[in-house]
């Protein structure tokens, strides 16, 4: 695909962020616009590999037809390009934005050569969808007379409601926040992806014949048995939203939050009053110390440097990776390697160092006579985890955001339902389709299997409403 001679004439170059001094001054996006020629260079890169592994088991999940869409990108053929990423994908301004691209991992070009840009490529075909006009509602041609319910408006559920709605079902997302988008929407920064691009495709969405509710939280303010009663069908996808916390000495307090209470509550100010209302965590003169790594604690890290952080620190308990692959970690598997993210590089342009500390156990957290927190203690450890001796340190602290992983969904549903869970607090759910113990209620993606990716939800989504519209109508034309 793409040229047959690229990847020998071309260096991989991704699509650089803007400037770090001028994005830490707002909440818009990173990205910056890139070239049709530089995409198109990059489209060439792919190759007639043969067995494609970035659409495989070990690549993307929803099996993105990636080296099409490069070709087509060689090839300046975009609106095409759209149409096979539409395929597979019903919100590549997603995933194109926050996935952290396994199909790159998996590239084959990655086993000697640094892999093809996928993820820039695959943003750059929907903005450019978007703003030709060639993304446009397309609601189903007769309807079934069936009657879905979706509970929860992230990636899994809006998936499903866009493949049900599809099908002809009539379709009702329901959401216990303010606004559509669940994860999507409160639970990842704006300058990572503005709100806006979700505001748009749930405008398409609705002009599709889907109906969207908010401020229902199903469970607390709406009956799910009711909902049983007056819906073919019930899927819950309501996420994996019992964070981990760290219940060590002086964990009571003010000072001490969990990472989504912060980005939640920077996202809604923002969006409510660009700030004005005060309604947030302030990170401002503050000295910071982000416990956790991953991209949540990214995020965190980059929402308290825009605050205007004292200074800001990031532990991780596990030793810094290496900089390339492991003897234990071969291509396709995804690559266990140092990588700087927006947050570390932004951080490094304002403080002058990377803000992240490896090996790292917290032990306490220091508070004065009025509660206040003042430090965190740390002790280091070795690669077994064990604490390396006399190796305690403190470390002063206004605020620490504990940005750990999520453990399971919320039990007030399936405790109202009397649904099953497993020995790990998820909703209990076959794997091939997807019904719970509850006569008509489906489960999907992180509430059945834990904690994953945005583009695993997508997929999880797409599948559930598959197996829905087979028990509905006995076949399906879903994919």
């Amino acid at each position: 695909m793409g040229k047959a001679t690229g990847f020998k004439e071309f260096s991989r170059e991704t699509v650089p962020y803007r400037d770090a001094t001028a994005r830490l001054l707002d909440f818009k996006e990173i990205y910056s616009e890139p070239a049709s020629e530089h995409l198109s260079t990059q489209g060439a890169r792919c190759m007639d590999c043969g067995v494609p592994f970035c659409q495989s088991n070990h690549g993307c999940p929803i099996s993105n037809l990636i080296p099409e869409w490069n070709d087509l990108v060689y090839r300046d053929q975009w609106q095409d390009a759209l149409a096979r990423l539409h395929q597979t994908n019903n919100f590549p301004e997603f995933t194109g934005r926050v996935c952290p691209a396994p199909c790159e991992g998996a590239c084959v070009l990655g086993i000697t050569n640094p892999a093809v840009t996928i993820k820039n490529i695959e943003a750059a075909i929907i903005d450019r969808g978007f703003a030709e006009g060639w993304v446009v509602p397309e609601p189903p041609a007769q309807r079934t007379g069936k009657k879905v319910a979706v509970v929860g408006s992230g990636p899994c559920g809006l998936s499903a409601a866009a493949q049900l709605n599809k099908a002809g079902h009539q379709v009702t997302v329901y959401e216990r926040a303010d606004r559509i988008g669940g994860l999507l929407m409160y639970g990842i920064p704006n300058m990572k992806l503005e709100k806006s691009s979700i505001d748009r495709r749930v405008k398409l969405m609705e002009a599709e014949g889907i109906e969207f509710l908010v401020n229902q939280d199903v469970g607390r303010n709406v009956d799910p048995g009711a909902l049983i009663d007056e819906f073919d069908a019930v899927l819950l996808a309501t996420g994996a939203t019992v964070a981990r916390d760290l219940p060590i000495e002086g964990r009571e307090g003010p000072g001490v939050h969990l990472a989504m209470e912060f980005l939640t509550a920077n996202t809604k100010s923002l969006l409510d009053s660009n700030h004005a209302d005060g309604h947030y965590i302030s990170a401002k003169d503050k000295n910071v110390i982000v416990i956790g790594g991953g991209d949540t604690g990214t995020d965190c890290i980059g929402t308290s440097l825009r605050h205007g952080c004292k200074s800001l620190v990031n532990f991780e308990l596990l030793p810094r990776p290496p900089e390339s692959r492991a003897a234990d970690n071969p291509w396709p598997l995804w690559p266990k390697i140092f990588r700087v993210d927006y947050g570390h590089s932004e951080s490094e342009t304002h403080f002058g160092q990377d803000p992240r500390e490896y090996s790292v156990l917290s032990k306490a957290f220091l508070r004065d006579e009025a509660g206040n927190l003042t430090g965190v203690v740390t002790v280091d450890v070795d690669e077994n985890l064990q604490e390396v001796p006399n190796s305690e340190r403190t470390w002063e602290a206004d605020l620490v955001l504990l940005s750990m992983g999520f453990l399971q969904p919320e039990h007030y549903i399936n405790q109202a339902l009397q649904m099953n869970t497993d020995d790990r607090g998820n909703f209990v759910a076959d794997r091939d389709n997807y019904r719970t113990s509850v006569d008509k209620v489906y489960a999907a993606a992180d509430c059945r299997r834990g904690q994953d990716l945005v583009v695993r939800a997508i997929n999880e989504g797409r599948e559930a409403a598959r197996e829905i519209d087979r028990d509905l109508m006995g076949e399906t034309e879903l994919p």
